[in-house]
């Protein structure tokens, strides 16, 4: 006979209800007060969800989810931000860890468990696949994104089945940073993402998804499904712990950027998603003052991250004694974090604690974090005499847009930047796409370049930091202002050199990069 696990069906509410349900759920399940549960969830209203190691004012548009009535709330489980509205279906497993069926590893469970929506969505007649780390897809198109934590020996399993999906509001509520929407950005969204709506023409009945997608886990894990409401005592904690789910403090507080001028960014994108670090440090004790790391990946248990940056508080700010903290945190503490190592985080934290030394080569103090460096740091990169500049701040109409080169016209940023570069002494260079930076980048090594200033987005820089070090030669990067290709989830348009928005570049920063790069009389 089939073991009997609960179906939870609870009634659209809003966010933080939900978001209370899943932590009243989780812990009932831990203290063995209910029995294993699958639950479909819906909101209502629309809202906006951070993951639990993400900062609010980084993802969302606060004012413009205000200005909508779109709830903005916090996930228990990480990943990235999220736009729900009442077409969308949630659903969760919450079940007993201890239980040979289950994986140790997440990986492998997130694996495991997302073949029940898979099966589920098979019912319905779309065939779709699991895509590492924790995404399920549709033909290369994602259609649920997934994500889990544990307690005590429980765990919580979750994703999110797109139904219908309106692009344009989750556009605008997450903070993808365009000003106007245009229809090829629209389109961009489209190509990535998928729903049953636009697999089968129309969206099924609600109960018929459900259904299929109870079917598919009920036949996944061999188990029978009971409907079964909420216990007393879920309901009476669900009511203890609602007014705190619905806070600021938990939507906000739980991750707060640091703002004061003095921070310190690093970011890395690692295969298990992207890290951010930013830093306090107190100058004249060099110690961390503060630490903050936030990004879309998951941590098991979720409060490792907040656990380490306490660790790191008054650490000699250093590389090597970051180092030793973080790598004695992963060796003594049981935590798991799929894709992230400890030397991903010592880079991303490295990375920050370089940018206190910038000051000293010329570069304002709130502007350090506009400057990345490729192979070696700032101090040691060697003089240099060639820029790279980026097509994607070309006026779009320009007959150079899509061809090396600029005739300096006057009408955008590049060829201000070509004029600059050029009464400095400095050989600019249009890049057109990504293997046209490559080429160049091995050109200029067989020609006995020894580095190169280069203008990209910090997207970029953090998705292709490992190409540039791969090719070998030091160079010093400056972000650019405004929408690039990663903003509108345009990448591969701009890797073939078919992006056609405008950029700009931050000219009186490069400025400031080309006079330390060309000051071939400094000695470090």
């Amino acid at each position: 006979m089939a073991e009997t696990w609960r179906l939870l069906d609870t009634a659209p509410c809003p966010a933080a209800e939900n978001m209370a349900l899943d932590e009243v759920v989780l812990k009932a399940r831990a203290q063995n007060r209910v029995p294993n549960t699958v639950r479909f969830l819906q909101f209502l209203p629309r809202c906006t969800l951070v993951g639990y190691h993400q900062a609010v004012e980084q993802e969302i548009r606060v004012d413009y989810c205000h200005d909508h009535g779109i709830e903005i709330n916090r996930r228990l489980t990480g990943g990235g931000g999220l736009f729900w509205d009442e077409s969308q279906l949630g659903w969760e497993l919450i079940a007993w860890q201890d239980d040979d069926r289950f994986p140790r590893r997440v990986e492998e469970l997130y694996e495991l468990l997302c073949r029940g929506t898979i099966r589920g969505l098979a019912k319905l007649g779309v065939h779709a696949a699991y895509r590492p780390k924790n995404d399920i897809e549709v033909n290369g198109r994602k259609i649920s994104g997934t994500g889990g934590t544990s307690l005590d020996g429980a765990f919580l399993f979750q994703g999110s089945l797109l139904v219908d999906f309106d692009v344009e509001t989750m556009m605008r509520a997450l903070r993808i940073p365009t000003e106007k929407l245009k229809d090829k950005e629209i389109e961009s969204v489209r190509e990535r993402v998928t729903c049953l709506s636009w697999e089968l023409g129309a969206a099924p009945p609600l109960d018929q998804i459900k259904s299929a997608m109870a079917e598919g886990f009920a036949e996944v894990l061999g188990v029978d499904l009971e409907p079964g409401p909420l216990t007393g005592f879920e309901r009476e904690l669900l009511t203890e712990r609602l007014p705190y789910f619905q806070s600021e403090e938990w939507v906000y507080g739980v991750r707060r950027p640091l703002v004061q001028r003095s921070e310190l960014r690093g970011v890395y994108k690692s295969p298990g998603g992207l890290i951010r670090a930013s830093l306090l440090v107190n100058a004249q004790a060099r110690r961390i003052r503060e630490v903050f790391i936030t990004g879309d990946f998951f941590a098991y248990p979720r409060r490792s991250i907040l656990d380490l940056e306490a660790r790191l508080i008054g650490v000699r700010a250093d590389v090597e004694a970051v180092s030793t903290i973080v790598e004695a945190f992963f060796a003594t503490e049981d935590i798991q974090i799929p894709g992230v190592t400890a030397a991903d985080l010592v880079r991303t934290l490295g990375e920050a604690l370089e940018k206190s030394s910038y000051p000293q080569f010329g570069i304002p103090a709130d502007q350090v974090n506009s400057v990345f460096t490729v192979v070696k740091p700032l101090a040691e990169v060697p003089p240099c005499s060639v820029v790279l500049l980026p097509y994607c701040a070309k006026l779009p109409e320009c007959d150079y847009r899509y061809q090396e080169g600029c005739d300096q016209c006057g009408l955008c940023c590049v060829g201000d930047a070509f004029s600059l570069a050029e009464e400095m002494g400095f050989t600019p260079i249009s890049i057109q796409s990504y293997e046209h930076l490559e080429q160049t980048l091995e050109r200029l090594k067989e020609e006995g370049a020894v580095a190169f200033v280069g203008s990209c987005c910090e997207p970029f820089y953090a998705k292709h930091r490992d190409d540039f070090e791969r090719i070998g030669l030091p160079g010093i990067l400056v972000d650019v202002d405004s929408s690039t290709c990663y903003d509108l989830g345009r990448e591969q348009d701009a890797y073939a050199g078919r992006f056609d928005n405008q950029t700009h570049l931050k000219l009186d920063l490069l400025a400031r990069v080309l006079t330390r790069a060309g000051d071939h009389d400094r000695t470090g």
